[in-house]
């Protein structure tokens, strides 16, 4: 799955008419969730915040930005924030599946059909930015709105999409890419904020001011603070009180989870308040945080107690929640707390039936779900074996060789039974789509045009969701031939079973993508689908019969 956020700032926030016709954009566009909508008063400004597919987050942002040039003057425009444009900025957030090269292109996207279109002239910032000096948004903020006109004439300062050409009504906009942001407070037993605070001053990147022997901040020439770096890259750091919660706080924005990440600092924060008689209490996750910073932290803490981190995601993120004491001063609920747990991919998953629901739902005369959806079944059953193993042959006497392949093992299966079962429901997504397709109008013959059209294109994605399943099937019997000649004797059986549930997923799944080729007219597509699918289904058949014979052979 593909999520990315984006967190555009409108230069309104008391007229919530004007905040809702804009917010209404946002909601009325396919593969998109609003999360967020936080107006300020003082500011008169509203931060707003949605994820959703890549496509669906650009139309969305560039819908919203469109109905702001509409609605919004910014010569009419006061408030506390500073600020450039109607739209003033807009950035696009990597969150699964896409890297920020995918969210600079975004950027890029937005920026070339914002100018072109709504002739708004436009900045790009931080990773988007074009130039040293364009990186940070205050530097293209300097001079506000009010300084914009004058600004554009400095060829310096010509946007990056769109004409040098002041436009009073909407401003500028500054669009970009830019890391996930974590806001996370640690809790101390004290209501001291110094104390807290002198954490902070040692934990974060810009540090403290260099003092010499009788405390005094030393200086350079130009009569600046010398700096002294704290330990963590990407950190932002402040201690305060916190009066509703009677304690103090060391509160941190992390603006790069990925080379800091909560946990590592969690355990330094540790180590420093010990140093100054503190007790860390626990911690709190202010708005939302990224799946993968859960799940690192789940994973640190289970390698620290010696436990196989080849677990379940639900049980790296309660494991995460516990060692960092997410629940200290008020519940933590990954429901709420975890990004992608606010997007539906499918609305009515069939991973919400119990066994016997999702059996029920097989045996009756409805197509969908299917040999499809069983195929990826039983592969994720497979995958689910193979960690089994993997686990149980982890810190067992006489298998200490094999330690470190048994953890790969675990962890890579989990990963791979998690894509098979979302291709559970995406392969009965895809079937529905084929036969909505086929519901489509054909009285006319532009209506038969636009229906063979769509026949095609959800055909062929009914047969790519398949042939995905054929790729991972054969990660999952390679998964279960590794466990079959280094894991658990005792569970040699579970090893087989992993073998024969992979083998059955790649066959079911080739027959699945062949029944799709006969109806697409694409024919170099439905050479390359078939000549793929033989060769997988080859390989996957190849690696059946060797598990077999392993386990064949030890079974006596």
């Amino acid at each position: 799955m593909k999520l990315v956020e984006c967190v555009p700032n409108f230069s309104e926030g008391r007229d919530r008419e004007k905040i809702n016709t804009i917010t209404k954009e946002i909601e009325s566009t396919p593969q998109v969730s609003l999360l967020d909508v936080d107006p300020g008063e003082s500011t008169n400004r509203t931060v707003v915040t949605f994820i959703g597919t890549p496509e669906g987050v650009k139309q969305a942002a560039f819908k919203a930005i469109k109905k702001a040039s509409e609605i919004l003057d910014m010569t009419k425009h006061k408030g506390a924030h500073s600020r450039i444009g109607a739209t003033d900025v807009c950035p696009f957030v990597p969150v699964t599946g896409v890297t920020m090269e995918d969210c600079i292109q975004l950027a890029h996207e937005l920026g070339e059909k914002v100018a072109k279109e709504l002739n708004i002239p436009v900045f790009l910032y931080e990773e988007a930015a074009q130039k040293p000096e364009r990186k940070n948004l205050a530097t293209i903020r300097q001079g506000e709105y009010e300084g914009l006109a004058e600004k554009l004439k400095d060829p310096e300062w010509a946007p990056d999409y769109g004409k040098p050409v002041f436009n009073a009504k909407s401003g500028a906009t500054v669009i970009g890419a830019r890391e996930f942001l974590i806001a996370y407070n640690i809790n101390f037993n004290t209501k001291d904020r110094r104390l807290a605070h002198e954490i902070a001053l040692s934990i974060r990147e810009k540090g403290r001011s260099k003092r010499d022997k009788e405390g005094k901040i030393i200086k350079d020439a130009d009569g600046k603070a010398i700096k002294v770096s704290g330990k963590f890259k990407e950190i932002k750091a402040v201690g305060w009180y916190v009066e509703d919660y009677g304690i103090a706080q060391l509160s941190i924005n992390f603006t790069n989870y990925k080379i800091s990440p909560p946990h590592i600092v969690f355990d330094e924060v540790i180590k420093e308040a010990e140093k100054l008689g503190l007790r860390v209490t626990g911690s709190e996750l202010v708005g939302l945080i990224p799946k993968e910073a859960m799940l690192m932290a789940g994973r640190h803490y289970l390698e620290k107690q010696g436990k196989n981190p080849g677990v379940p995601e639900e049980e790296l993120i309660r494991t995460a929640a516990i060692s960092l004491g997410l629940n200290d001063v008020a519940p933590f609920d990954p429901a709420k707390k975890i990004i992608e747990y606010q997007f539906k991919e499918v609305e009515k998953s069939l991973l919400e039936l119990n066994l016997r629901e999702f059996a029920n739902e097989l045996s009756i005369d409805s197509p969908a779900p299917g040999g499809g959806s069983t195929a990826a079944l039983s592969g994720a059953l497979s995958a689910s074996l193979s960690s089994m193993v993997s686990n149980l042959t982890t810190g067992k006497t006489g298998y200490e060789d094999v330690q470190k392949d048994m953890i790969k093992t675990a962890m890579t299966a989990q990963l791979l039974k998690d894509e098979f079962l979302r291709a559970v429901d995406l392969d009965t997504v895809a079937f529905n789509k084929v036969m909505d397709a086929m519901k489509m109008a054909k009285k006319t013959d532009e209506q038969k045009k636009e229906r063979d059209k769509a026949i095609e294109e959800t055909s062929k994605e009914a047969t790519l969701v398949p042939l995905g399943v054929l790729e991972k099937s054969i990660e999952a019997l390679k998964l279960a031939k590794e466990i079959a000649l280094k894991g658990n004797k005792n569970s040699l059986s579970d090893a087989g079973v992993a073998g024969l549930t992979a083998q059955a997923a790649a066959e079911g799944a080739y027959y699945n993508v062949k029944i799709n080729l006969p109806g697409l007219k694409d024919g170099r597509f439905r050479a390359k689908m078939k000549k793929q699918a033989t060769a997988l289904v080859k390989k996957a058949i190849e690696l059946g019969h060797e598990i077999r014979e392993i386990v064949e052979k030890e079974l006596k």
